[in-house]
């Protein structure tokens, strides 16, 4: 199928190939009939995209202190990569879309297949989208005009926001598409408004929707007000502009009667003057988006509803109350489209977008026939001549999961090693394209279990979210398949239980290796300290400090059920490095949470754990999530027999008391991703053992999710 893309370090707009996504749990598939290009926010995006480096640091001055603060802990060298790599991405354009559906994922119930709804997909010919933010179009809505509602949802929320009465005076300002139809939304809601604008044209829509208008320009828009509300101020000012001068709110500011209200619905500076608000109490709202559920990824992603009776216009409810507006004629779209223009004329369509021409509605069409074909699920692209099938000498891979980490470190470090690539996979297309054309991959799909069974395919490396490791690990080694997994094995004890069930329930000759990504036992500095403690039996104190850095609540990593929690997703490579270092079995543990949120919740990603080995050992690992930046990120100590080792950040290593041994530096990181990827790689191609014995992965994935579990009660 073909998706509209942008490419993030040079702005350009491209329609390329990539497999249709799939119907997952709590999502639906859809055909594209009519997708509406968002005259503000993409436009904004493509203009980002095309300016300069110094551009894009005055644009995001927080980003730019991220890099410098990544310089100082992890080196230049690999700031510049990773910066690189993020640049490197083209990111999907849209999110307003009308179609027909092509099927329904499990837990979805309302729609069935052939029904006509509206979403927030992209641009794209199939898009997959959560139940909660599509809904079912009246037949009296053309595609057409359905198109338009994700965008009248914003502007909707925005109109909740300021709670209009009737007969009350609002001023919107801005009257771009999200502007007129705010417009039209107040008149259906009995208010009178004045429209403020420089357009002559949008001016005259706006009066054309029962506004009063004004020219910003040519007029003050306070006076203007003024004789509008007979001199006592409008109620309330929706700002629908998209500027970084903070002009519109000052001047919304300015309309209002004492204890008005003022939304803020597009974008525009912040920078407010206190003495506009404080003298008339005025109030001051920023709206979310299309409203309530609008990233929250209970509601999004998991399909979580907000109860009526507790949250009455959530996002998808005010998609619903959109259409009605547009079944019932009190909206009217026809009028803001510009533009039409074929899915195979997008470029000339961004053209417009960007340029001085007059625009509004850009609207883009797709074939008729798509609802009527089966997505196409696997596409081929040109490949490197030597990614054909498995041989003797090198091992072919099927890549399952393609984000920035598989991108950027993994796939990269196989590829050095001599992996041969014959396909690669992900949940919703657009990434396993990507991948698929950087590395000369002859296959992206969307069908992971056909690229697993593959014949030409004698291993798979898995690079998913945390909670389908397990599953998929399962699957491979049920095909006879060779299996890389990303850290952590699993996220469950009773996933652990069903891979150890597997594994033991394959005749020992013919068990696939199974290697999870514990790449830090490879670094170079850990493989120096491993040979010095390896020539004392004396038992070791291990001190391991990691300064994880906050991530939001709401991030994947954080939830149980997909990423296991943080202490699970990567406290596991500690775990497994103290086991590495001190040699031993682990005999107990203690988990201790140093960190509560408001109101006495436990936050897990601050904790101290403490192990003991069999051989007298102990190790100590503080993962903490409230340092600062410039922190090293992994400092690991080890107390040994009257010495001591210390690495910071896997780039300097300091001994003391050691002979003949005092340091080892590095002017870049390397926490051992080439080296473990490059045991794999070996241990497929020489019929080596596992890198790292499956029954020390097992015992490691115990403990790891015994913790986890731990911390979160």
């Amino acid at each position: 199928m073909k998706q509209i893309l942008q490419e993030l370090g040079t702005g350009r707009t491209m329609l390329v190939e990539v497999p249709a996504p799939v119907a997952t749990r709590g999502r639906v598939c859809i055909a594209t009939r009519r997708s509406l290009i968002s005259a503000g926010t993409e436009r904004m995006l493509v203009e980002f995209g095309r300016a300069g480096w110094l551009q894009k640091v005055r644009q995001q001055p927080d980003k730019a202190r991220q890099v410098l603060q990544k310089v100082g802990t992890d080196g230049l060298q690999a700031t510049v990569e990773a910066v690189r790599s993020q640049l490197a991405q083209a990111a999907p354009l849209g999110y307003s879309n009308a179609g027909v559906v092509l099927e329904v994922g499990p837990e979805v119930e309302g729609l069935r297949a052939g029904d006509r709804v509206v979403s927030n997909g992209p641009h794209a010919e199939v898009v997959a989208v959560s139940r909660n933010l599509c809904a079912r179009i009246p037949e009296e809505v053309s595609d057409e005009a359905a198109a338009f509602t994700v965008l009248a949802a914003i502007g909707l929320q925005g109109v909740r926001l300021g709670t209009p009465a009737l007969g009350e005076s609002f001023a919107v300002l801005g009257l771009g598409m999200i502007g007129l139809i705010t417009v039209q939304l107040l008149r259906a809601n009995g208010c009178n408004v004045l429209g403020v604008d420089s357009d002559p044209a949008r001016m005259a829509l706006a009066r054309r929707f029962g506004a009063v208008t004004a020219d910003f320009t040519a007029e003050d828009p306070r006076e203007v007000a003024e004789r509008f509300t007979r001199g006592r101020g409008v109620d309330g000012a929706l700002i629908a502009a998209a500027t970084t001068s903070s002009d519109p709110v000052s001047q919304a500011a300015q309309m209002c009667r004492k204890r008005g209200r003022v939304v803020l619905v597009g974008v525009a500076g912040l920078q407010l003057n206190r003495a506009d608000f404080y003298e008339k109490e005025l109030t001051f709202q920023v709206s979310c988006s299309y409203g309530p559920g609008r990233y929250d990824p209970l509601y999004e992603e998991q399909g979580q509803d907000y109860p009526l009776g507790f949250v009455r216009w959530t996002a998808q409810r005010n998609f619903e109350a959109v259409l009605a507006l547009l079944a019932g004629g009190a909206l009217d779209v026809e009028p803001l489209v510009s533009h039409r223009f074929r899915l195979e004329e997008a470029p000339q369509a961004y053209d417009v977008l960007t340029s001085a021409k007059p625009h509004l509605g850009i609207l883009l069409q797709y074939p008729e026939s798509l609802h009527s074909l089966a997505p196409q699920r696997t596409i081929t692209l040109p490949s490197s001549p030597r990614q054909s099938g498995a041989t003797a000498v090198s091992p072919a891979l099927a890549v399952v999961g393609a984000g920035n980490y598989a991108a950027r470190v993994l796939l990269p470090a196989l590829a050095r090693a001599g992996a041969q690539f014959i396909g690669v996979a992900s949940r919703r297309g657009l990434t396993a394209a990507h991948v698929a054309r950087k590395f000369r991959v002859g296959e992206a799909t969307t069908d992971t279990s056909a690229l697993i069974a593959d014949p030409r395919v004698n291993a798979v490396v898995i690079a998913t979210r945390h909670d389908s490791h397990a599953d998929l690990t399962r699957e491979a080694l049920l095909a006879g398949k060779h299996v890389f997994v990303e850290k952590p094995l699993a996220i469950s004890m009773s996933e652990i239980d069903a891979l150890e069930s597997t594994w033991h329930s394959i005749p020992a000759e013919r068990r696939p290796l199974v290697m999870v990504g514990f790449n830090r036992r490879f670094a170079p500095h850990i493989a120096r300290m491993k040979a010095l403690l390896g020539t004392t039996s004396a038992p070791k104190t291990l001190l391991l400090t990691v300064n994880a850095g906050a991530i939001p609540a709401g991030h994947w990593t954080q939830d149980p059920r997909v990423g296991g929690g943080r202490l699970i997703g990567e406290g596991c490579h500690f775990i497994d490095l103290m086991r590495f270092l001190v040699d031993a079995e682990i005999e107990s543990w203690q988990v201790t949470t140093t960190g509560r949120q408001p109101g006495g919740k436990i936050q897990p990603d601050q904790a101290s754990v403490t192990l003991s080995f069999a051989d007298g050992s102990m190790g100590s690992l503080h993962y903490l999530a409230s340092g600062h930046a410039s922190f090293p990120k992994e400092r690991i100590e080890v107390f040994c027999a009257g010495r001591i080792l210390q690495l910071d950040n896997f780039r300097r290593l300091r001994a003391y008391g050691w002979k003949d041994f005092r340091s080892m530096n590095r002017w870049r990181q390397d926490k051992g991703h080439r080296a473990c990827a490059a045991a794999f790689i070996a241990a497929i191609r020489e019929g080596h053992t596992a890198p790292i014995p499956f029954e020390q992965l097992i015992e490691v994935s115990r403990v790891t999710v015994a913790v986890g579990e731990a911390a979160r009660s």
